[in-house]
């Protein structure tokens, strides 16, 4: 019998606990706090994304089953509703969003040798965003719409590994665009966005920055044409040009020349318009950057379904960004896990052995051991053995 740490306690050990109390420090999120301090809070919140959770009652029922269980998970404090609720209400979310942006850089730094799938050496960014719709009447501080209520996640994404680089909460009114008001550039780095993000002014701030764009061109806009390159039509682009914008207003924001591709997608069969301030890449290299932007989606599905974010315990705008951030530390947890302990399998099925053995006291590594059970048929003492 294992006599070691719990499979939960072992996943705890893989964060940087002395981080994370300088984030609570940052904020004094422990003041005036006898019981159930920050990092209590998070870890039963952890406990409850890994397990697919519920509510608040789902977890109090599941961790006062096992009692003698919590010491040996890191949890010095009674778990209780009042005591969770009270937590989700005042213990500032802001602590678990640095300790989140924290774990981010040391994610990101684990997967920057990541394959990219395209022969390129920069960083390669992508942003989006996405919704999770509340009920207006449960959470009126959120209304997006007369009878709606959101709250919108923006993201940029490091396509090497998959990892966010960068993410803001916001309420659902406000544009995607504006998450380059917080972007800063990185030199030499490549940014990936839909049509939700096409403003010259922002976009110019980029290229001075010499940050490179692809972004997709909307169908009213008009561009006087300056040179056009041969292009390979097998390939699916149609034509590689260089180009100004001719209304007045897009010229004044971005006074230079921009490069615009057209391609045929030979899977929907639509034609779709880029333009990017990078004209030394075969044109074809930009389509397939353009492409890579699809992780980001992924990125959102996955967590919309592997973990608690659509449905939330509290009901305060405190409790909901916290749970979200702490969601968010669960992923990034299960990604540096997976990275360090250089385990095959995807993240989805890492979660899903973890969530059924978190009170077991095997080794992480041995779980994912690729052994096979060999059954072997054992002679019975009682059972005669003839010699012929």
């Amino acid at each position: 019998m294992n006599e070691g740490s719990t499979v939960f306690a072992q996943l705890m050990d893989h964060l940087p606990w002395y981080q994370f109390h300088r984030c609570v420090k940052r904020y004094n999120g422990n003041y005036k706090v006898k019981r159930f301090k920050c990092s209590d809070y998070f870890r039963v919140m952890a406990f409850a994304q890994l397990t697919y959770r519920e509510s608040f009652r789902d977890v109090v029922s599941c961790l006062r089953a096992m009692p003698s269980k919590l010491y040996h998970m890191g949890i010095g404090s009674k778990v209780s509703r009042n005591n969770l609720s009270n937590a989700a209400e005042n213990r500032n979310w802001q602590i678990f969003e640095d300790f989140g942006r924290h774990l981010i850089g040391q994610a990101g730094r684990l997967h920057a040798d990541e394959n990219l799938g395209i022969d390129l050496e920069a960083s390669v960014y992508a942003l989006d965003s996405t919704s999770i719709d509340l009920c207006l009447s449960v959470f009126p501080w959120a209304r997006f719409k007369s009878t709606k209520g959101a709250v919108k996640l923006h993201t940029v994404m490091n396509l090497r590994g998959s990892i966010p680089d960068f993410i803001l909460i916001s309420d659902g009114k406000m544009n995607d665009v504006h998450l380059l008001d917080h972007l800063v550039p990185e030199p030499g780095a490549y940014y990936i966005m839909d049509r939700g993000y096409l403003d010259f002014q922002r976009l110019y701030h980029i290229h001075n920055c010499k940050g490179i764009f692809v972004t997709r061109a909307r169908k009213n806009m008009v561009f006087q044409r300056r040179y056009s390159s041969p292009v390979d039509k097998t390939t699916g682009v149609l034509c590689d040009q260089i180009v100004v914008p001719r209304s007045a207003p897009s010229a004044r924001h971005y006074p230079e020349a921009l490069r615009r591709i057209r391609f045929n997608d030979p899977n929907t069969q639509k034609s779709l318009v880029f333009l990017t301030n990078e004209f030394q890449l075969p044109a074809f290299v930009i389509t397939e950057l353009y492409k890579a932007r699809w992780q980001i989606e992924l990125f959102f599905k996955w967590i919309k379904q592997h973990l608690r974010i659509k449905s939330f315990y509290g009901t305060s705008p405190n409790a909901v960004k916290a749970q979200i951030w702490i969601a968010i530390a669960t992923y990034l947890l299960i990604a540096i896990l997976r990275k360090r302990m250089r385990i095959d399998q995807p993240l989805y099925t890492i979660l899903q052995i973890i969530s059924v053995s978190i009170f077991e006291k095997t080794p992480i590594l041995q779980l994912f051991a690729d052994t096979e059970l060999q059954i072997e048929d054992p002679h019975s003492h009682n059972q005669l053995i003839f010699n012929y």
